[in-house]
């Protein structure tokens, strides 16, 4: 496998299980764990409620944009990236020239049910399900361009972790 493609970025909506699949993903690949929101919290020494309200999202997306190409400079890393981190066209490039990137995908249900009214989760202000019916339809095809989609609606981490390595491992063949 190249060495530009030995990362594995999880992307997608919010409460698609990236972050926790993720820790699962990495502890069985024998890969370092980077959430890409907690390092933004580290960075900037705010939480991402406090970087949209006093920054601006603006901030938020420029910050992540940095942070997202400085950790996937070196290897062996599973990434679980902010949902909307693909919305820019240099984020969705930096992904696929560093790594092997996995959608993860949900349905409205069982998004609510795991982020529900999430006061870490700025875009669900003013009503979860009307927020994250929008942003499914907004962002329909923004995941797209990953290399495979995973639906994680009814399956455990460690299924979903096992499901993903079958697939990266197959891929370098």
């Amino acid at each position: 496998m190249s060495e530009q493609r030995n990362n594995i970025i999880l992307v997608g909506m919010m409460g698609t299980g990236k972050s926790t699949v993720g820790a699962v993903l990495a502890r069985m690949a024998g890969y370092r764990l980077i959430d890409l929101d907690e390092r933004i919290e580290e960075e900037t020494k705010c939480t991402i409620p406090e970087l949209f309200a006093h920054q601006g999202e603006q901030f938020f997306r420029d910050t992540e944009s940095a942070l997202l190409r400085s950790v996937l400079q070196g290897g062996e890393v599973v990434l679980a990236t902010g949902g909307g981190a693909v919305l820019r066209e240099e984020n969705r490039s930096v992904m696929l020239e560093h790594g092997w990137v996995v959608a993860l995908t949900a349905d409205l249900e069982s998004i609510l049910e795991r982020v529900g009214d999430d006061p870490n989760r700025p875009l669900l202000a003013g009503g979860a399900r009307d927020r994250v019916t929008v942003l499914l339809e907004e962002r329909k095809h923004a995941y797209d361009f990953a290399h495979v989609k995973i639906d994680t609606a009814g399956k455990s981490p460690d299924t979903l972790a096992s499901e993903i390595l079958m697939h990266y491992r197959g891929q370098s063949k």
